[in-house]
This record gives structure tokens, sequence and C-alpha cells, in this order.
């Protein structure tokens, strides 16, 4: 919106030629992100205690969590909130990447919205059924993939890393394969969401990483140079990752331990979805496993506890997702956090490195 509202006036007065660089505009919304949080984070969760928000806790779960209850959760509104206005502003609008992301981002958040009002306010412990979180993500999944193949500026390519020349051409398989991607992404940030500030940590470094890969894919000089798939515009998706992160940035102020407030379901889904659909847009459904790793293994140890438990009657971890079972085994949460922070950290640089390993 300022681009469309300052850039013009570059004409008579030269600064403003400024607001046509993606770099300056990403700055800028990395800004507005984390002031948004960080100026409404207070107000939005006293209106969340007003409102008698609180978080349940499982029965079954670590005894160390049962002093959590209570606390604030469904924070991920302020989260899409941030998100949603800093991009609105600072992002040329007329990039329809923008509006996929847009749309990934609050369909998710809604769904997660209705689970969390359902779980919290109706007291329904089971929230949405598993089958219809499942069909709801993969409508808004299935609409946003759709959506990319027709107006597809780059063939339907799943690209490699570490080759260059490595790609398999998926024709209209395009999309079964990115909704794939994106509910899967979904779901597993929501699975690291169980500690303090576990899966904020892990979604800043990774959709910061992906900003400066969607930035790249979207130059055609550094694609080019990189040897990666140029994507025409994917890098004004660079202002709406920044803002993801910097929005995730100001919430970990009030989420670190001890939280204050929790994401819940609405921002852990949302989150999940934004990663995944970037990493589609930029051709870097790969890079995702890498960078994502945290996400990956959280997901991993729920699937292999379910099948360790119905093919042998015996658990593979004390708990799943995996940062349970290293609370059991007497980690401390805060050194579960920050280990797991550490991880990502390292994977968000081994992905970046891959750029020049082609």
């Amino acid at each position: 919106m300022l681009y469309y509202l300052l850039y013009p006036l570059h004409e008579t007065i030269g600064v403003f030629n400024v607001f046509k660089y993606i770099t300056f505009r990403t700055f800028g919304a990395t800004l507005t992100s984390i002031l948004i949080c960080l100026m409404f984070g207070n107000r939005y969760i006293n209106w969340l205690k007003s409102k008698q928000i609180g978080q349940s806790i499982r029965e079954l779960g670590p005894q160390s969590h049962f002093s959590k209850k209570g606390t604030p959760t469904m924070g991920g509104g302020l989260i899409i909130t941030a998100i949603t206005v800093s991009t609105l502003l600072w992002s040329e609008l007329k990039n329809h990447y923008i509006w996929v992301a847009l749309f990934v981002l609050i369909g998710s958040g809604l769904i997660g919205w209705v689970d969390d009002y359902k779980k919290v306010v109706k007291k329904d412990s089971k929230g949405i059924s598993a089958k219809q979180k499942i069909i709801s993500q993969t409508i808004v999944a299935v609409a946003a993939s759709a959506f990319l193949y027709w107006m597809r500026d780059t063939p339907p390519v799943l690209k490699f890393p570490f080759f260059k020349d490595w790609a398999i051409d998926m024709g209209i398989f395009f999309i079964p394969f990115s909704a794939f991607v994106i509910v899967g992404a979904s779901n597993a940030v929501n699975l690291t969401d169980g500690l303090d500030g576990l899966a904020v940590g892990p979604t800043i470094t990774t959709s910061l990483t992906f900003g400066i890969l969607a930035y790249c894919a979207g130059h055609f000089g550094i694609a080019e140079y990189l040897q990666i798939p140029f994507v025409s515009g994917a890098g004004e998706l660079a202002i709406f990752l920044a803002s993801t992160g910097a929005a995730c940035l100001g919430f970990l102020w009030f989420n670190t331990y001890p939280a204050e407030v929790f994401m819940g379901d609405v921002g852990a889904l949302a989150l999940g979805g934004a990663l995944g659909v970037a990493a589609v847009i930029t051709k870097n459904e790969f890079l995702l496993v890498i960078c994502g790793g945290i996400f990956v293994v959280e997901a991993m140890s729920v699937m292999l506890q379910v099948a360790s438990f119905k093919l042998t009657g015996k658990r593979m971890f004390k708990m799943a997702p995996i940062h349970h079972h290293f609370e059991l085994k007497g980690w401390a949460e805060p050194k579960v956090i920050v280990r797991f922070w550490i991880i990502s950290i390292i994977l968000a640089l081994a992905t970046l490195a891959t750029l020049k390993l082609r």
C-alpha cells in the first residue's frame, strides 16, 4: 500500500525512490511487524484474560506443565494480524504470490481458531476432529496450489538441492504435491508448539532463511548466478516472510519461558502453512525439510510413536512429540527449547550453504 502511495512521489521528492526496492520495504515490514506485536501484546493478552481464554493441559502430559493451566492462549491472532498488516503496508499488492501467501496464512489460522475456540471457549476437549481439520486444511492448500498452477510463471517442476540440472516436471500433479507440502508443514509446526517458545524459534530462523531464498529466486541476476530457478515476482515474498519472522520475534517477548501467552492452533497452523506455501512458490520444498528439520523430526516422532505402539505394543519414545521425551529424560524445559533453537540455526545455515553447492 505504501508502495503505491509514496513511490510515485519520487518524481518530485527523490528520497521516495527507495520504495521501489524490495530490500528497503522488507526492512520496513520487519520493523512494522515487530512493533505491532510489542505495542499491542499486553493489551491482547489482557483481552484474552478478560474473556477467560486459557490453556487446558493434558492429564497425561509432563507434570511440570500443570502449572501452565489457565495461561492465555490463541495468541496467534496477534501474530497473524502483525504479518497481514505489515505485508499489506509494504508489499506490492499486484503481486499474486502475496495474496496466495496471505490466503494460506489466514485460512489456516481460521481453522486453528475454530479448533481453539471449541476447546477453550466451548470447553469441548476434542475441538475439531482430526478428519475435519485435515479436510479443511486440504481445501485451503488445494485452492492455493491450483491457483499457483494455473497462474504459474515457471514450469511446475520439482527441483533437487545440490544438483543444478535435476528436476522433475510434475504437470498437474503439482497441485496434490504442493497441497501435501502446505498441509504437512502446517501440522508439523503445530506439533512442535508444545513448550514455551519452542515453535517460535525455528519459525523465525526458517522464515528469515526462506525470505533470503525468495529474494534470490525473484532476482534474475542472482538466480542465474546461483543457478537456482528464477521465479518472477517471488522477491516480494521476502516482505511477507520477514514480517512472519519479525512477528514471531515480537511474540516471543511474551511467549518466552515462562510464557505469558501461547499461540495456540490459530498461530501454529497459520505459520506452518505460510512456510509451506513459501517453499512451494520458490521451488524449495526439499530445502524446507532441511531448514525446518525441527518440525520434521517432531512430526516424525509422533508417526513413529503411533506406528511402534500399533505394531509392537511398545512406545519408541517416553512421550511424543519428541520434546516431551527429552523433558521426561530430565532435561529442563528451557534447555530443551534453547537446544532445539540452536539446531534450527545450524539447519538454517546449512540451507543457505546449499545455494553454492550446485
